[in-house]
């Protein structure tokens, strides 16, 4: 993907994702709704998306790479400003410095029963990232290509059941699960940009 700016990448984005609006309103199977935010930014002609290691002491999902993102609040006007808070509070990423320019397909988590509405999301390059202590052990930038590069099935063990999924690996990063089929679902969509 070589967009020609940031004014480019947000419309070309748009001509690919769902509408925020409309994807807040799809049915998805899950007991409680959640969203996340996919924080896209460019360098150079390399677009790189933001993503959290959450703490290895956590109850749920510890040590997992994810989205910023959480269940919602009942104060939340409604799911994308769910993402939006949820980015600010995990890694300081002010609601206005985010220009909310579509969605993906929401996505059910089988192990928690969530039922998760990802908002992609554009940012400048170069923030300065400030993890909430108590869920985030580290905030990642990495590039779109890099995550594709490291696709593949993998063979892995979940409370002692062996079973095989999609991952994207980077470094030692390992992305599975739900993030793992949002990513695809971002780059099913980013193949279908015109060159």
């Amino acid at each position: 993907m070589r967009p020609g700016g940031r004014t480019d990448l947000r419309d070309r984005l748009r001509e690919v994702l769902l509408d925020p609006v409309e994807a807040a309103a799809l049915e998805v199977h899950g007991r409680t709704d959640a969203a996340v935010l996919v924080p896209l930014f460019l360098i150079g002609d390399a677009l790189h998306v933001v993503l959290t290691r959450r703490r290895e002491d956590l109850r749920r999902h510890a040590g997992e790479i994810s989205f910023p993102g959480g269940r919602q609040d009942p104060e939340d006007a409604d799911l994308r400003a769910t993402a939006l808070r949820e980015a600010q509070e995990e890694i300081g990423l002010a609601p206005d410095g985010v220009d909310l320019v579509g969605a993906l397909q929401p996505t059910p988590t089988i192990a928690t029963n969530y039922a998760v509405y990802p908002f992609v999301g554009q940012i400048e390059p170069g923030q300065s990232w400030r993890p909430a202590e108590a869920e985030v052990a580290a905030v990642l930038e990495l590039p779109l290509q890099a995550l594709r590069d490291g696709y593949g099935r993998r063979r892995m063990l979940r409370r002692g059941v062996p079973f095989r999924t999609d991952t994207y690996v980077v470094d030692d990063h390992l992305v599975w699960g739900a993030t793992a089929r949002m990513l695809a679902d971002l780059f099913d969509r980013l193949d279908r940009l015109a060159p």
